[in-house]
C-alpha cells in the first residue's frame, strides 16, 4: 500500500489557495446580491459616479429669487386616467413641458400614461409610492423605500434602467408642520441616496376646493404677482377641481406676461446627472 507524502511546504501554498478562494467567494456574492435597504444604503448605480459633484440643491433653491422670468409647471399626484391623459393632450397644443411628480402605484396601474409623457419630454420626477404619510414617515427604511419602489416602477413603465429622478416633492410639501420633526431627518435621507427636494411658490389652489376654469386661472393670477421664476403647484387629478380645464388659458396668460417654460431636466442635466 503505497502513501501520499504531503511536505509542509505543500501544505502552506493548499492553505494559502483555500482562504484566497474564501476571499474571492465573499468579495463576489456581496457584489452579486442587490443590496437591501438599510441605514447605510447604496446609491442607485446611475448615481454613484455624479453623487460627489451634487449641488442640485442649491439650484432648486435658487429658483425662488431668480430675476428670470421663467415657469416650472408641476403636476402633483398622477398619473389618473383622465387628467393626465387632458394635461398632456394641452401641453403638447401649447408646446410646453412640465414636470409630473409621480405616486408610484399609480404609475403601475397607469404604466403607458407615464411613458407618454416620458416620451413626450416631460420630467418624471418621485412624490413617493403611497402618498401615506403614516407609511412614508414611519421609519427611515419606509421612507427610503418609497422613494425607490416609486423609481423601479417609473423604470419599468418607461423602459429605462434604473431611473433616478433625482427630485423628490414631500406630500403636501416640506414645509407643512404635520410630520415636521419626521421631514426634517428626511431631507438628509434624500441626500444619502442623491436626492433633492422641491416645494413651489405659486398655484391655483386646485386640491383646496371645487372651482370653476375661471376661478382656478384667477387664483393663479393673483398667486403669481410680484414674482420671476415660478414653480408652480397643480394636479394632475380630478378629485378636486380639474387643473386641465383652465391650463390652457393659464399657459397663455403666462407667455402674455412674458414666461418662457422649463421643466426641472434643464437642472439636472447642467449637474450631468441625467
Amino acid at each position: 500500500m503505497k502513501f501520499l507524502v504531503v511536505t509542509k511546504q505543500q501544505l502552506l501554498i493548499l492553505a494559502f489557495f483555500i482562504a484566497f478562494l474564501s476571499i474571492f467567494f465573499c468579495f463576489y456574492t456581496s457584489f452579486a446580491q442587490k443590496p437591501e435597504i438599510n441605514n447605510n444604503y447604496i446609491l442607485p448605480s446611475s448615481s454613484q459616479n455624479n453623487f460627489s459633484m451634487f449641488n442640485l440643491q442649491e439650484d432648486l433653491d435658487a429658483i425662488y429669487s431668480s430675476n428670470e422670468k421663467v415657469a416650472y409647471l408641476t403636476f402633483d399626484d398622477g398619473p389618473t386616467k383622465i387628467a393626465t391623459t387632458k394635461i398632456l393632450d394641452v401641453l403638447k397644443e401649447n408646446d410646453v413641458h412640465a414636470s409630473f411628480f409621480v405616486i408610484g402605484y399609480r404609475v403601475e396601474e397607469f404604466p403607458n400614461i407615464v411613458k407618454r409623457a416620458y416620451k413626450e419630454g416631460h420630467f418624471i420626477a418621485n412624490h413617493g409610492y403611497s402618498h401615506n404619510n403614516s407609511k412614508l414617515y414611519k421609519s427611515k427604511n419606509s421612507f427610503i423605500s418609497e422613494i425607490l419602489d416609486t423609481d423601479d416602477s417609473i423604470s419599468r413603465a418607461i423602459g429605462i434602467n434604473d431611473y433616478h429622478s433625482y427630485i423628490f416633492r414631500f406630500p403636501n410639501g416640506s414645509k407643512s408642520t404635520k410630520y415636521s420633526v419626521a421631514k426634517k431627518n428626511c431631507k438628509n435621507y434624500l441626500k444619502e441616496i442623491g436626492y433633492s427636494y422641491i416645494d413651489w411658490n405659486a398655484l391655483n389652489n386646485d386640491s383646496i376646493k371645487k372651482y370653476s376654469s375661471y376661478e382656478l386661472l384667477n387664483n393663479l393670477k393673483n398667486s403669481v404677482k410680484g414674482k420671476n421664476s415660478l414653480v408652480i403647484l397643480m394636479h394632475d387629478t380630478i378629485d378636486v377641481s380639474k387643473s386641465y380645464e383652465s391650463l390652457d388659458s393659464s399657459i397663455k396668460f403666462l407667455k402674455e406676461q412674458g414666461y418662457s417654460f422649463k421643466t426641472f431636466y434643464d437642472l439636472v442635466q447642467g449637474q450631468n446627472l441625467k
